[in-house]
């Protein structure tokens, strides 16, 4: 089991969902960089899209998509819009959107 499957929001997870989201984990980060079109395949942490979601909820686990830590969290070291709790929009306009990075994520599972 990852270390991040340890962590209190993911104790009572069920194994089906478990079993999941470590295959989306699996892949690396699912960023591809613009300028070279090369997948940045970092290990990758879970992100929860909140696209259609109400305020304080996210979406159910099979919409999960993998990030590295530089690219999804807001104690990202890289600049604003790099990381998608760290400038969402610029995010979305550099790497594309939740839905479409859970699109590719789908392609690859």
């Amino acid at each position: 089991m990852t270390d991040w499957m340890n962590t209190p929001q993911y104790q009572g997870v069920n194994s089906s969902d478990r079993q999941h989201l470590s295959r989306v984990a699996a892949l690396g980060c699912i960023v591809v960089f613009p300028d070279s079109g090369e997948r940045c395949c970092s290990p990758a942490e879970i992100h929860h899209p909140r696209d259609g979601q109400g305020m304080g909820q996210r979406a159910d686990h099979s919409q999960a998509i993998p990030l590295c830590f530089n690219h999804h969290s807001a104690q990202s070291p890289l600049p604003y819009g790099h990381a998608i709790h760290k400038g969402m929009k610029t995010f979305e306009a550099r790497y594309g959107t939740e839905a479409e990075l859970l699109a590719r994520t789908r392609e690859l599972l």
